[in-house]
């Protein structure tokens, strides 16, 4: 068991512990030790516990399965009473899961016990409805609470367009304006920071996450880097997701930028994203209308009248929520 030099943490309700997993543990693991995934290696995990914290190997067993039924960050693990063996994941709730690439499309872990999420976009050209519309989905999905944060509002001529095209995504979504480098900005990101809640931060790289984690966390935990001017974009700084506990009680997983997000099975999150599409469908004349042409199609009325963006049936359409 090697220690990692993080300073332990006393009470497990301060790392999100809950009746919910407490519930979980058998009458014969109470001499078990419940811990909390803080980062994970390729073959090993590190963890917090009430009096100390370890790095631990994982098992050739872990590897037997696919990605979902290992230890990732956020996860609530029971260890062996000598602190030296990881036994079994408890139960999660708000798993964040994409779809790999590749052939095997198999579902890769991001988070899990997690309660809010931060999808973080910034006041320039990389703000893209069609992404945040995925990552609404992927958090719905998993019923965790989105909020979008959008950066760089201080170098955005009129950063009130940017939130307001984010708003018409979702109804009632909440859009937080912030220039990461102005604590002052912040209040509205910290106050969704509350003691024991956990909240996951996602979004491309280049948006500026890592300045956004130091800012919370009033410290340097990740590298910041420059974006390219071209295109807006930037390169990955943070390299593996990790989770932090924030100085007034929150814990944030910060996570590697993603350019594409190829979303699982997310039928639930997608019809919560594209509510209002559905509605209108439900008016059509024909039950299986595939809102192009067809007569008494109430989808391309509201089109028509100006009520619905035609490119927002597109992308509802492209992912798939529509009828082919």
């Amino acid at each position: 068991m090697t220690g990692t030099g993080r300073a332990p943490v006393r009470s497990l309700a301060a790392l999100g512990w809950r009746s919910e997993f407490a519930d979980q543990i058998l009458g014969s693991e109470r001499d078990c030790v419940p811990a909390r995934v803080f980062g994970v290696g390729a073959r090993s995990v590190t963890v917090v516990f009430a009096d100390g914290e370890a790095e631990l190997p994982l098992g050739g067993r872990w590897f037997q399965g696919d990605a979902l039924v290992r230890p990732t960050v956020g996860d609530w693990v029971l260890l062996s009473p000598d602190r030296g063996t990881v036994l079994r994941v408890l139960a999660r709730h708000g798993l964040l899961a994409r779809r790999a690439a590749g052939r095997n499309h198999e579902l890769q872990p991001i988070a899990a016990n997690v309660d809010v999420m931060f999808l973080v976009s910034s006041c320039n050209e990389e703000f893209n409805p069609a992404r945040i519309e995925r990552y609404l989905a992927l958090a719905l999905e998993a019923r965790v609470q989105p909020v979008l944060v959008l950066t760089k509002a201080d170098a955005a001529p009129d950063p009130g367009a940017y939130a307001r095209a984010a708003g018409a995504l979702l109804r009632d979504l909440p859009v937080l304006l912030v220039d990461a480098r102005d604590p002052a900005s912040l209040d509205g990101v910290r106050a969704w920071c509350r003691p024991g809640t956990t909240v996951a931060l996602l979004g491309s790289s280049g948006v500026g996450k890592s300045t956004l984690v130091n800012s919370l966390a009033g410290a340097e935990l990740q590298s910041t880097g420059p974006i390219r001017a071209a295109d807006a974009k930037g390169r990955h700084t943070t390299t593996r997701r990790s989770l932090h506990v924030l100085p007034d009680g929150g814990l944030l997983v910060d996570n590697p930028g993603m350019r594409e997000l190829m979303l699982g099975d997310s039928d639930a999150g997608l019809r919560a994203v594209f509510a209002d599409i559905e509605t209108l469908a439900g008016a059509c004349r024909f039950v299986d209308c595939r809102h192009l042409a067809e007569p008494g199609c109430a989808v391309q009325a509201a089109i028509a009248a100006g009520a619905l963006d035609p490119e927002r049936l597109a992308r509802y359409r492209k992912l798939g929520a529509g009828p082919a």
